[in-house]
């Protein structure tokens, strides 16, 4: 029994042991942990917490950016609109003078064409009326000469037939 006792006093005193060589063994891992593994993982951790930190103030910078971009877009498409409004807005103006000046052009050819038809008719008329004399005229003596039986000098015809002509143009 003093064996058995022994041996329960030496499992107690085994048992301290053990418990106090695992303690010493766990604080001394803890000891290790801190210095080889927490402070890497913590660094670690900082860093990533960095790396978010920077990536979000990267997007949101590459976010304004954007808006930014998108707005000077709008702004040059507003601008595009504009000068292509301008551009129509001028070639319409353009097509109205150029089509006002066709037909002025047109009225003016018109016009011209008018006075030359006027002056032509004119110029025939008074060549017409220049061969009515003449026939006239013949026709005078002729009808003068049967009446007469007798025949006149041409320049005393003409000078006759002009009298009576200019008798029937005051008429």
């Amino acid at each position: 029994m003093f064996n058995q006792i022994v041996l329960a006093g030496a499992s107690e005193g085994l048992a301290l042991g053990n418990m106090l060589f695992v303690l010493v063994a766990f604080l001394v891992l803890m000891l290790l942990l801190k210095k080889y593994a927490w402070g890497p993982v913590v660094k670690m951790m900082e860093k990533r917490a960095e790396k978010v930190a920077h990536d979000l103030d990267t997007a949101q910078d590459a976010r304004e950016e954007a808006e930014k971009m998108a707005a000077q877009r709008a702004e040059q498409l507003q601008s595009a609109r504009s000068e292509a409004n301008g551009i129509v807005a001028d070639a319409k103006e353009a097509a109205n003078q150029q089509r006002d000046k066709i037909v002025e052009d047109a009225q003016k050819d018109a016009q011209a064409a008018k006075d030359q038809a006027g002056a032509q008719i004119a110029q025939e008329r008074s060549e017409a009326m220049a061969d009515i004399k003449s026939d006239v005229a013949e026709l005078s003596v002729t009808i003068a000469q049967k009446i007469i039986q007798k025949e006149l000098k041409l320049d005393d015809q003409k000078a006759l037939i002009d009298a009576y002509i200019e008798g029937l143009g005051k008429k």
